[in-house]
Order: C-alpha cells, then structure tokens, then sequence
C-alpha cells in the first residue's frame, strides 16, 4: 500500500530528524524567515506533489507513516462512520435539543443541527449514556453527542467500530497544558499542500474560541499533511493537562514538523510558510478515561501538575 501526499524536495520537512526540535525560548522570526514558493520549482505543477511513501503496520494501526503511532484510523475506508447512502457526504440525520460535551464529559451546549458526521472508531461514556464524536458541532467545534440523538442509531453502532491510541511502554517527558491563546498568523495556513477544502488549516489544531466563548482544541488520532486525514478522536478546553511521550519516529525526534502553505499567486496553497511541529501523548479526562493522540506544540504550553 502506498500513499502520495507530498511536493517535490519536501519529503524531509515531515520528519523530526532533518528538523531541529524547536526551542521556546527560540527569537521568533515571523512568517516571511521560512517562506518558499514551491510552483516556482517546478513548471509541471501536476508533477508537484508526486512523492511517495510506504505504509507500514505499526502499533495505532495497520497503515502508519513516519511514526508507528502515526496511523489511519482503519486500514480500509475513511476516517467518518458511514451511512447507508453510497452518495451522501457520510452525514446523520440528529434529533435537536440535545447535550453536546467536551472531552471531560462537560456539557458545553445544546445541539440545534439536524445533521452531522462522525469519526470513526470514538465511542465514551458520559452520565451513564453512550456518547459518539462529532466532528462539527453547534459549539463550532468537535464534540461528543448522545448516540440516542443519532437518527438510525443502532445501525451507526454496528458500524462505528472502536479505535484507541496507544501509550504503554512510552517514558514520559514534560508536562503540558493547553493555551488559552492562540497565535492568528498560523489559523488560515494551510496543513495540506494545494489544499481546496474548507478546512484543513493550522488552526483545525490550535485553542479557537468556541460559540460558548471557551476555547478548546483537538487531541488527534495521527498528524495532517500524510494522507491519513488528520481527524479529532477529542476535544478538550484550554488549561487541560498534555503529558508528553517519547514517541519514536522515522526521523528519530519525538516529534514530526509539518510544512504549513499559504496561498502562491495564483491563490492555490503551494508557497510553503513555515512549519508546524505536532508532540505525542495523553490526557486524563476528568472522568480518568486516559486518551492518547497527538497534539500541535503550537496549541500548548509548559506546565507542571501532570498526572
């Protein structure tokens, strides 16, 4: 199995290895110190983005790249859970009028959306009822939601399957917490090359704030920019503790660093400005349900108090 994903010459940028790791304490030098425009490397833009790499097993999963914990969700199909609908967008029917709850079991509003999809494999439990994530949410973001709301509920139960990230074994390294800020000059890059989607921005991964005024970020099942989709299996509030882990990698850093594009002069997202590094680990919910994933380094801080 192969998987194609990259700009020529970029192959490098998503490994830990051939970057340094980055120091915080580091001058920063804005947008314009690490800004290259790819379409001018090549005249053949459809020959832009050819490379090619090997999906391996590894421990999250049988289809991983640069990390044996930086793996799809499943091996066949997509990252959503599916509907009967060969041609819909993968989207339920919702009943309105329900709880939609953070990571830590919080409720942090009440859907109004008649439709949504889901990521699969993510299932918890909250206030003894089943609950299922939602990737878009009335809180404008990802969110658990009763799976009682789900209209077809038992048919999305046996195909919602069930995916953890792992962590055992991995050594500890310092303890984290997500920022209650956010830097704006990252949010509209984008963390995939030539990327037309709505999303698929830097800020799909930093603390936004949220329609109830809070802000929250995403834990990850795997990094952006590969192919594998990049998609939310949490999602928690700012102050929330991050233990990092020593996670192997490819590159051999506990790390791997992105590039991030914004847009060239044709307004396609080609020209590469800067990179985004994403670290390995877990949070503790508040329920103690322990839940691996990476997150970007950009949406933390050094902390202290880490279970």
């Amino acid at each position: 199995m192969r998987i194609t994903f990259l700009p020529l010459g970029l192959v490098a940028l998503l490994s830990s290895a051939c970057l340094a790791e980055i120091d915080p304490t580091a001058e920063d030098l804005g947008d314009d110190a690490d800004v290259t425009d790819v379409a001018d490397e090549a005249s053949d833009v459809e020959r832009v983005g050819t490379a090619e790499h090997a999906l391996y097993a590894g421990v999250n999963g049988g289809a991983c790249t640069a990390s044996p914990y930086n793996c799809k969700l499943r091996v066949d199909g997509g990252n959503r859970v599916e509907t009967n609908d060969p041609d819909d967008d993968d989207s339920w029917g919702l009943i309105t009028g329900v709880p939609i709850r953070n990571g830590h079991g919080t409720v942090v509003g009440t859907s109004n959306r008649t439709r949504s999809t889901f990521n699969h494999g993510q299932m918890r439990e909250f206030a003894g009822e089943k609950y299922v994530l939602s990737v878009s949410t009335s809180n404008s973001s990802a969110g658990w939601m009763p799976l009682s709301s789900i209209l077809g509920a038992t048919s999305f139960e046996g195909k919602v399957g069930h995916v953890s990230a792992k962590g055992v074994g991995l050594a500890e390294m310092a303890c984290y917490a997500i920022r209650n800020s956010h830097d704006t000059t990252l949010e509209l890059k984008k963390v995939v090359y030539d990327s037309d989607a709505t999303h698929e921005r830097a800020g799909d991964y930093l603390p936004l704030v949220r329609a109830n005024g809070v802000r929250s970020a995403n834990l990850a099942f795997n990094v952006p920019g590969f192919g594998l989709g990049g998609p939310a299996i949490d999602h928690f509030p700012a102050g929330t503790k991050f233990r990092r882990l020593d996670v192997p990698t490819d590159g051999g850093a506990p790390s791997i660093d992105i590039p991030l594009w914004i847009e060239d002069s044709v307004g396609r997202y080609r020209k590469q400005s800067g990179t985004m590094k994403f670290i390995y680990g877990y949070v503790i919910a508040a329920t103690g349900t322990k839940r691996n994933g990476w997150m970007a380094y950009d949406a933390l801080e050094v902390s202290s108090g880490c279970p």
